[in-house]
């Protein structure tokens, strides 16, 4: 018998004991926390799970199944072209429009398929950050300076934060490069504008799938928001024609996965989610039926994917939840506390305001509010700032799931980099305006 292993099992016994022992069961500061973080578990997998994540998966299991290893290492590996990896990488968000645990399928997919370290953070980290409807309501709503600020910070953010992993990791990526260099020429399967016209309809299902709602006179954005679900269901369609065409699926099996979608469109279309769910249920019975393959490939890719990913996002989300509650909503820490010690411009205001950023869960836009809120309270415009740079990028969930993506090591660094970085500019920044 081990005993430094039963001497570790006992620790844990006792201390599972007491803490259960010593639960402020009844205290209503305890009890509201357990709640809101229930709370923001079910608005997560209410709004974000079907429209969000399951096609984010899907993308992913894609580049799994549809683009070799060596086309990625092309644009994106350890040998690639800096300046094509970097800046694709670093405006992504600009297209995407995606959350902290949105963009963490589409990451895995790229970095595991041989993607640079520098460049598969530059897209992490950009993904969410670059959103250009939250940068016009930040200017809008916030002012004009942090819009701005927060614009160009993320972008400047992807580009360094990518370069300073690669720096720190440059010895690992090193052995990468002389590995993929001897990797054999992939077998072109079809041209290059077809897997990418593929790819583009399933990100515009996302994108548009999850535009949000607009003000009239945010002209473009409003009248994208009003037409969002016609656009899903057209490039829906055209990916359809395209797995006909290009990929093999079977006609027949396409059509009938269509049929429950086009109903519960015509007869439901206040609950479009209905619809959207319907499609990818769908699209999971002809790629799970069609047997061996490129297409039984993709299916299982995303579900490898999915059996990772999403318990440890849910999981994520409720601690999220427990400890800083929703918008509006507190939990088990006091808002207050977290007012009063982001107010004013010094180091310790804004290394706050990046941890609490760090940890918590923000969906896209509802940083704004929450924003306006601590403002309101006092929140220095450095805080404020740090707050915008920090926390779309990064979540408790995130982390959870980036440690299983790239290991303890890479994801500390990664997370101490964004938050030593909107500390530092949120200092820069607060001393100016």
């Amino acid at each position: 018998m081990n005993w430094k292993d039963e001497w570790k099992w006992l620790a844990g016994f006792v201390a599972v004991f007491f803490a259960l022992y010593f639960l402020p069961v009844g205290l209503p500061r305890f009890d509201g926390a357990i709640t809101e973080g229930l709370e923001l578990v079910k608005w997560y997998v209410r709004e974000h799970v079907v429209l969000c994540l399951v096609p984010a998966l899907f993308i992913a299991g894609g580049i799994a199944a549809f683009v070799s290893q060596a086309s990625v290492m092309k644009y994106f590996g350890a040998k690639a072209n800096k300046f094509l990896s970097y800046g694709v990488a670093s405006v992504s968000g600009t297209i995407l429009a995606v959350c902290s645990c949105t963009v963490l399928p589409l990451f895995a997919g790229i970095y595991k398929r041989g993607a640079g370290l520098g460049p598969a953070i530059a897209f992490l980290y950009s993904g969410p950050a670059i959103n250009v409807l939250a940068i016009v309501l930040t200017a809008r709503i916030l002012g004009f300076a942090l819009g701005a600020a927060r614009a160009v910070g993320a972008v400047v953010f992807s580009l360094v934060i990518g370069l300073a992993m690669h720096f720190l990791f440059r010895h690992e990526e090193a052995a990468k490069a002389a590995a993929q260099a001897d990797l054999p020429e992939p077998e072109v399967k079809r041209p290059l504008w077809q897997t990418s016209l593929y790819f583009a309809s399933m990100a515009a299902v996302l994108v548009f799938a999850n535009w949000a709602q607009a003000e009239p006179s945010d002209a473009v954005f409003y009248a994208i928001y009003k037409v969002k679900w016609p656009l899903t269901a057209f490039f829906a369609v055209a990916l359809g024609v395209m797995l006909k065409l290009w990929f093999g699926a079977s006609g027949l099996r396409l059509i009938l996965a269509a049929i429950p979608a086009v109903l519960l469109a015509l007869f439901m279309p206040d609950l479009p989610i209905l619809s959207f769910s319907a499609g990818f249920i769908g699209l999971s019975w002809v790629l799970n039926s069609s047997g061996e393959g490129e297409l039984n490939d993709w299916f299982s890719s995303s579900w490898d994917l999915s059996k990772q990913i999403f318990p440890l996002l849910i999981g994520g989300v409720l601690v999220s939840g427990f400890l800083l509650g929703r918008p509006g909503h507190e939990g088990v820490i006091p808002s207050e506390w977290v007012a009063w010690a982001v107010g004013g411009n010094s180091f310790w205001s804004n290394f706050f305001a990046s941890i609490v950023a760090a940890f918590m869960y923000f969906a896209t836009l509802t940083e704004i509010p929450i924003l306006q809120g601590l403002i309101g309270s006092g929140m220095g415009k450095g805080p404020a700032l740090t707050l915008l740079l920090a926390g779309p990028a990064l979540s408790l969930p995130s982390m959870l799931v980036l440690k299983t993506v790239m290991g303890v090591k890479k994801t500390v660094a990664y997370v101490a980099l964004v938050v030593i970085m909107s500390t530092l500019t949120g200092m820069f920044f607060g001393a100016f305006f």
